[in-house]
């Protein structure tokens, strides 16, 4: 293994000089990197893209590579888009950039009719259906949920290479928690084989094999592929999986002019069959590979940098390339701030509360992200951030009153609401309604789709919870009513706003400020990692990834209880030992909370507060919903004392969201008077 230097060599031409001219001493080693094995070690924030793209220029200009014989492969269009017209922007076209599926499918379609005696098969429309066939074959009972989970197994099945007499042993193995017993997983997998193949028709994952196995078993086919592309580059080569890899050796063909790009600190999909061994054992593989490490980190502070390495300095040391450490090169910025609040909704009212802060001051809304580890965590931001009047966006998952199961939860609400309920037994109907469709309180089921369901519909019960704390008279009638408010809230139009996102989906993303939110233990590291050292690794190179999303200000905050009133027990994240200071203040003690607040205001402002209640009581009669549904007392008092004169002063109180500033605005100023 050649550890490269930061040393230029030779360069021919003024094209190549002015490529090199743009970059530094790392990323002008890697450029000139252009034969044999290269694999480049690129940090967070270290001009990865960058980096691709001006090596792929150097070599055309050079003459080192024809610009039709580079295939570059990434996982996404996106990526495949970006560096086409970064590319373009350099003078060099003709540089095939794809995914990996674009790339077998053009290929694929070409050889078909020597590989398959005709045109290549159709894609399967709708994998459901044919994953519902197979489970009923094999008599089981499942949903939509369900039928999720199996489908995602048996993608994980066939890019892990695994053939359905193979399952249930690789499923135990790898930790899987299939939907239902390995060996019935195997069946309905087998069973969909059988049925894909009676349609004539291919899955994506066939895309990758078929590919493999014409370049494999078909000389010819091999010869004109292997003479159209002679350098591969392979983006984020953390997250190949063994199909991808097997497609890659087939392009290969026992060749080394490839390149590979990754980071070993950023490998977090094995749970879909990524295989970050085959990053780390690269220069085993290829004894000869040239290895650059990327370092110097562009992106963020250098406050922000020395966080992450002190993250990721804690992991066990791994087998195999050199680790990475960043450096940062940007100014000095805030220290990144830590956070411990009572319970959930105290710290997203915190959260919300910074983020209006910032947009008041300047920042724009779509430079700030909420990230946390899974998407049902999302629902107390979105009301909090509502409530403040801040627009969000939603990544990588539906708005959580968008969500199948909850719009079915609310449906069966309602119904039961339509009954009639007794006050002070919210708690205990909710989860009754919950429990006819199968939600099951104490336990989240295996399966990812099952247990983000499951965690949706807890996410309900915890919402009941906290209106109870509010008012302890509150009845189903009254609970449907709120959820149809923060329903309406949440759906107001938002065009820039902030991102609220998984870790899983920001990877690759950067804001200005980032929240990392949610940071307790068995939700970050989550819950089923617990019993597998490998995967706690993996959450927190999670957390890594979260933190590395942040230019300048960073902030991470944890909870000690689920809800108001609840038992702080909830541990912090244990990834945060070490990185906590001392002086970090905890969490101050919920007050107690009366059942009824009476509130007491004097003069003018006591005058105000009372137009203020009648107001009220004719807008919650006209919307037929309760009076707290249009505002709480406590957003009452908050106008009488501030006066508010203009909308804007009037959204910057605390309970007035953009839906209800564009509800009641007018007619709150109105009863202000002047």
């Amino acid at each position: 293994m050649t550890q490269i230097a930061g040393a230029p060599g030779r360069v021919r031409g003024t094209g190549a000089e002015a490529v090199l001219a743009q970059l530094d001493d790392e990323q002008r080693a890697a450029a000139q990197a252009v034969s044999g094995p290269v694999c480049i070690l690129a940090g967070a924030g270290t001009g990865k893209t960058r980096t691709i793209t001006h090596r792929i220029a150097y070599g055309v200009h050079t003459g080192a590579f024809v610009p039709e014989q580079v295939l570059a492969v990434t996982f996404t269009a996106r990526a495949a888009g970006e560096l086409r017209s970064r590319l373009a922007a350099l003078g060099v076209g003709g540089v095939q950039a794809r995914t990996f599926h674009a790339a077998a499918m053009r290929q694929l379609r070409y050889f078909a009719p020597r590989v398959l005696g005709g045109p290549m098969p159709g894609l399967v429309e709708n994998k459901l259906r044919l994953v519902a066939t197979a489970a009923s074959r094999a008599r089981l009972s499942t949903d939509r949920t369900s039928l999720r989970d199996l489908a995602s197994e048996i993608e994980w099945a066939k890019t892990t290479l695994a053939t359905p007499e193979d399952y249930p042993d690789r499923a135990k193995a790898a930790g899987r928690e299939p939907p239902f017993e390995p060996a019935a997983v195997a069946q309905v997998y087998a069973s969909y084989e059988s049925a894909k193949q009676r349609d004539g028709a291919l899955d994506f994952e066939d895309l990758l094999l078929v590919t493999a196995y014409a370049l494999e078993e078909h000389d010819q086919v091999s010869r004109e592929v292997r003479a159209q592309y002679r350098h591969f580059v392979v983006d984020e080569y953390q997250d190949v999986n063994p199909l991808q890899q097997r497609l890659l050796d087939a392009w290969l063909g026992g060749r080394a002019d490839v390149c590979v790009v990754g980071d070993p600190n950023q490998t977090i999909y094995s749970f879909t069959g990524a295989d970050p061994d085959y990053l780390l054992g690269f220069a085993d593989r290829y004894t000869d590979a040239e290895v650059v490490k990327l370092e110097r980190d562009y992106r963020s502070t250098p406050q922000v940098v020395a966080l992450a390495n002190k993250l990721i300095g804690q992991a066990p040391r791994r087998k195999g390339l050199p680790g990475l450490r960043l450096l940062g090169q940007r100014a000095e910025g805030p220290a990144p701030r830590f956070a411990e609040h009572p319970d959930e909704p105290a710290e997203a009212a915190a959260v919300a509360a910074a983020c209006r802060a910032l947009v008041d001051a300047g920042t724009p809304a779509a430079e700030i992200a909420v990230l946390f580890r899974i998407n049902a965590q999302s629902q107390v931001y979105e009301s909090a951030l509502a409530d403040v009047g801040v627009p969000y966006v939603l990544r990588g998952g539906e708005r959580f009153f968008e969500r199948p199961e909850v719009r079915e939860a609310v449906l069966l609400l309602r119904g039961a609401a339509a009954g009639g309920s007794e006050p002070g037994a919210l708690v205990p109907a909710v989860r009754d309604v919950l429990a006819s469709t199968g939600w099951v309180e104490h336990r989240p089921p295996p399966g990812g789709a099952a247990r983000d369901r499951w965690q949706s519909l807890a996410a309900l019960v915890d919402l009941a919870v906290d209106l109870v704390a509010e008012d302890a008279t509150i009845d189903i009638a009254g609970f449907v009513a709120h959820l149809a408010a923060r329903a309406d809230a949440q759906h107001a139009p938002t065009v820039q706003g902030v991102t609220l996102a998984s870790m899983h989906a920001a990877k690759g993303l950067e804001w200005d400020a980032v929240f990392v939110v949610g940071l307790v233990d068995g939700v970050l590291p989550i819950a089923q990692s617990l019993s597998r050292p490998e995967a706690v690794e993996e959450e927190r190179r999670l957390l890594y990834v979260a933190v590395t999303r942040a230019r300048e200000q960073l902030t991470l905050s944890w909870s000690l209880a689920r809800n108001p009133g609840g038992r702080r027990s909830r541990p912090r994240s244990r990834f945060l030992t070490g990185l906590v200071p001392e002086s970090t203040p905890s969490a101050a003690p919920p007050p107690r909370k009366a059942k009824k607040v009476k509130v007491v205001l004097e003069g003018e402002a006591g005058e105000l507060f009372e137009r203020l209640r009648a107001w009220r009581s004719g807008a919650a009669a006209e919307a037929s919903v309760p009076a707290y549904v249009v505002f709480t007392d406590a957003t009452l008092q908050a106008i009488a004392e501030s006066r508010p004169a203009t909308l804007r002063e009037l959204a910057a109180l605390p309970g007035i969201g953009a839906r209800k500033l564009e509800l009641y605005g007018e007619d709150v100023l109105a009863t202000v008077g002047p």
